[in-house]
């Protein structure tokens, strides 16, 4: 008979529906009985989303580390605060300690604030940022799943006007890399990526840019000559059709929302983020905190269905 795997899931941001999203997950006749959850926040905001929202779970019979942050249940609600980023920082960093220490098999995060954590005085970004730096991993990347595309992202949180000159050889030659590890982390044992032009008609040999000449070709011929079934740089505007029909298993994308804007377009409900290159599987739904439908008991917890789901399939 099979172990039960133990995930370690943070209750993100208390002002948000991150809260509520992971009860209504755990609760799910997909995801009831599957692992054992082992919930990271603090008590009085899950006594409190369970007795408000009505949510029907018997918080006695479930492991809830509580690290104390929230002392009690009056704290501000949709919106970002310092309390709520520091909040955030600490059920992470209690989520990767249990992985490290192999205490859980992975740990899936809730939806966190960037602007909490900057209000709390905190120097990270986000949850990939800050995960990096907490497993001292220093090749990582944003992968984005669903049934019938997944991505990952050579760039990240940056503005648009820095990507050009973020897209080097060494940076694209690093996510295809990436790109293959997260395939075998997926059980896809022989791989076949895509890398998506930055330019239009990718670069159209030179005319609209050449960054793919400079940079992103012979970041592919390399990949190539280590054995690497990876092809591109294709016009994005058609790439991802391909991927879509199952020509590709995984594209390499220059820049967000280059590969957020199809994905979500297909899959909003069901997208899941995973951070490649950690020690540890780390995933998370691929949405934010929405404070405009926080605590009111609404939210879909499909996202955090599936970012258990996927915990529970990949391998490190």
């Amino acid at each position: 008979m099979a172990t039960i795997k133990k995930i370690a899931i943070t209750t993100g941001d208390p002002s948000g529906i991150g809260p509520e999203i992971v009860f209504k997950a755990i609760m799910s006749h997909e995801i009831a009985g599957l692992c054992e959850p082992i919930i990271i926040g603090d008590i009085a905001v899950v006594e409190e989303v369970a007795e408000k929202l009505n949510i029907q779970v018997d918080l006695n019979s479930l492991k809830i580390i509580n690290t104390n942050e929230i002392k009690d249940r009056n704290f501000q609600r949709c919106q970002s605060t310092a309390q709520g980023g520091k909040a955030c920082a600490a059920y992470i960093k209690r989520a990767v300690e249990l992985a490290l220490d192999k205490e859980v098999d992975a740990i899936v995060t809730a939806p966190i604030s960037k602007e909490s954590l900057k209000m709390a005085g905190l120097k990270w970004h986000g949850h990939t940022e800050m995960l990096a730096e907490l497993t001292d991993t220093k090749d990582y990347a944003m992968m984005f799943y669903s049934n019938k595309l997944k991505l990952i992202l050579v760039t990240i949180h940056t503005a648009i006007k820095n990507v050009p000159a973020l897209i080097t050889k060494n940076r694209v030659l690093k996510t295809i890399n990436l790109a293959k590890k997260a395939c075998y982390m997926m059980a896809i044992e022989n791989p076949r990526i895509a890398v998506a032009g930055l330019n239009p008609h990718a670069g159209e040999t030179g005319i609209f840019g050449d960054e793919e000449i400079r940079e992103i070709i012979p970041a592919v011929n390399e990949a190539q000559n280590m054995g690497i079934s990876v092809s591109g740089p294709y016009p994005a505007d058609t790439l991802f059709h391909r991927a879509y029909n199952g020509e590709f298993d995984i594209i390499v994308c220059m820049y967000h929302d280059q590969g957020l804007i199809p994905l979500k377009m297909i899959a909003f409900d069901k997208a899941v983020n995973v951070t490649i290159g950690l020690p540890i599987i780390r995933t998370s739904p691929d949405h934010g905190t929405a404070y405009d439908i926080a605590w009111k008991g609404i939210a879909n917890p499909s996202s955090m269905i599936e970012a258990i789901k996927l915990a529970l399939k990949l391998r490190r």
